[in-house]
């Protein structure tokens, strides 16, 4: 039976693609023009925030209340400066120093420059609990692993970034963060003993008014033990909209991850996820074409016709899209730049332990900088600078840096690294070392030769004996990257 075409446009209303480029293409400008309800921004759209304000103009230019979303955690998951570094810590820092009305401030001033670049809707904050310290996707983008700083910060970064207009949506519901498998690739399961904590950062952002809420694709097997979060109606219908009471827009998580996809496909899960309580499609990440696009639309058409979803249901799910774009119209007031609150957060991060009598620090010649790139998870861009040797370098010129990832840390290697470094300081920059084995064996090998080294963790800091000078920044962000260079030379 062919599709109407008034079913197609109710589809279009619910659906938020990505496309590749800097401009929109021309398939996307005539979806614009024909409803599509919103798009999302990735690292490939971005160059530079006067680019994307142009960008966002002309999407606006097809469809003036088009809205616009991207991932701005600010930390590692930056998609506005993917090319610099964020000027931002991430949340794990944040809860570190645990000033609410730093998170706060520093969340407004994120979302006037989200606003000001045409960005209405920013995937954001991380309400997840990481309370599994092995957890391979949230970790420093999580506030911390108590529920209860969780929720107080989220609650802040909800009420900054939406107070400069910009929709704030809390991710990723139930909570990602008991869990060990990333779903971008399996089924992450919440461990039944700890939903309520999980859920405390959620039921908090709700009564702070948060405009959004993005779904986990998680199995929470106390709720439904068969279908994920994503696809569910005990979770979505039931646990998020009549017991916590939440009234705004329901968003998926990336709708081609396999814990969703693998079982569907991208069209069945999507016009799923529809049924089961959400508002709108988030797809693009990694399939970002016209082809997937228009799948995913036929799909969603086609299940109402097949009886699968409820034309009300799609009809009350683009209502919620339509009600968050006019409140992005006429919300927030205008923000003045402060280009320091970024890096006055991660100073206030850095936590330093000495463990050697002998003075270590401040640094006062050249170093030789060694770090351990490990492999980062799909959510953070693999092409963000991050590291300490490069802002080290400006502080001490001649600094060397030397940047080893997985397999490049041979015996041989880090020995004649160690040779080179004879008779300089040398500083060992690893993130979340606790997890992969190969930082672990290479941190050994450089430590039993010069104890005198000093360890930065730009991760998850598991312990803080190690080096002789142990320094967490609690972030790899660029002004993680500065405050541990300032650290090491006695101007913090």
């Amino acid at each position: 039976m062919p599709l109407s075409g008034d079913l197609l446009r109710l589809a279009d209303a619910v659906l938020f693609p990505g496309f590749a480029g800097h401009t929109p293409p021309d398939w996307l400008r005539r979806r614009l023009g024909e409803g599509l309800a919103g798009v999302v921004l990735f690292s490939r759209n971005i160059a530079d925030p006067a680019q994307v304000a142009r960008l966002t103009a002309a999407l606006r230019a097809e469809n003036p209340s088009v809205l616009v979303g991207t991932d701005e955690e600010s930390g590692e998951v930056t998609r506005l400066e993917v090319a610099t570094g964020s000027s931002r810590p991430g949340g794990y820092a944040l809860g570190v120093v645990d000033d609410v009305g730093l998170t706060e401030d520093l969340a407004r001033h994120l979302g006037g420059d989200l606003a000001a670049a045409g960005i209405t809707i920013d995937f954001a904050p991380s309400a997840d609990v990481n309370s599994n310290p092995d957890n391979p996707v949230i970790g420093l983008r999580a506030f911390g692993a108590d529920p209860v700083l969780v929720s107080r910060h989220t609650r802040a970064f909800v009420r900054g970034l939406q107070s400069a207009g910009v929709a704030a949506c809390a991710k990723h519901f139930p909570g990602h963060g008991d869990t060990s498998v990333d779903s971008h690739h399996g089924v992450p399961v919440v461990a039944e003993g700890g939903i309520e904590d999980a859920l405390l950062p959620f039921r908090e952002a709700i009564k702070e008014g948060v405009r959004a809420v993005m779904t986990g694709h998680l199995l929470v097997p106390s709720y439904d033990a068969e279908l994920p979060a994503t696809l569910s109606p005990k979770v979505l219908t039931g646990l998020l909209r009549e017991e916590l009471g939440f009234q705004g827009m329901i968003i998926t998580d990336g709708i081609e991850m396999a814990a969703v996809s693998g079982a569907y496909g991208i069209g069945g899960a999507s016009a799923r996820a529809i049924a089961a309580g959400a508002d709108a499609i988030c797809v693009g990440g990694e399939r970002a074409d016209e082809a997937t696009a228009a799948g995913i639309r036929d799909a969603i058409a086609a299940a109402v016709t097949e009886g699968l979803l409820p034309e009300e249901r799609l009809a009350d799910a683009a209502r919620r899209v339509r009600e968050l774009a006019d409140w992005t119209a006429s919300s927030g007031s205008p923000v003045p730049q402060d280009g320091y609150i970024g890096l006055t957060a991660a100073r206030r991060a850095v936590r330093i332990t000495r463990r050697s009598t002998a003075p270590v620090l401040p640094l006062t010649t050249p170093a030789h900088v060694v770090e351990l790139a490990p492999e980062m998870n799909l959510a953070i861009d693999k092409g963000t600078p991050w590291g300490v040797g490069e802002p080290l370098g400006r502080l001490l010129p001649g600094t060397a840096v030397t940047r080893l990832a997985a397999g490049e840390a041979t015996g041989p290697e880090l020995e004649r690294l160690i040779a080179a470094a004879a008779g300089r300081p040398l500083v060992v920059v690893v993130r979340d070392a606790h997890r992969y084995a190969w930082q672990g064996e290479a941190l050994r090998h450089l430590l039993s030769a010069r104890p005198d080294a000093v360890v930065v963790e730009m991760g998850l800091p598991a312990r803080s004996d190690l080096g002789a000078v142990h320094i967490a920044t609690y972030g790899s962000a660029r002004v993680c990257g500065q405050a541990a260079a300032e650290a090491l030379t006695g101007t913090l």
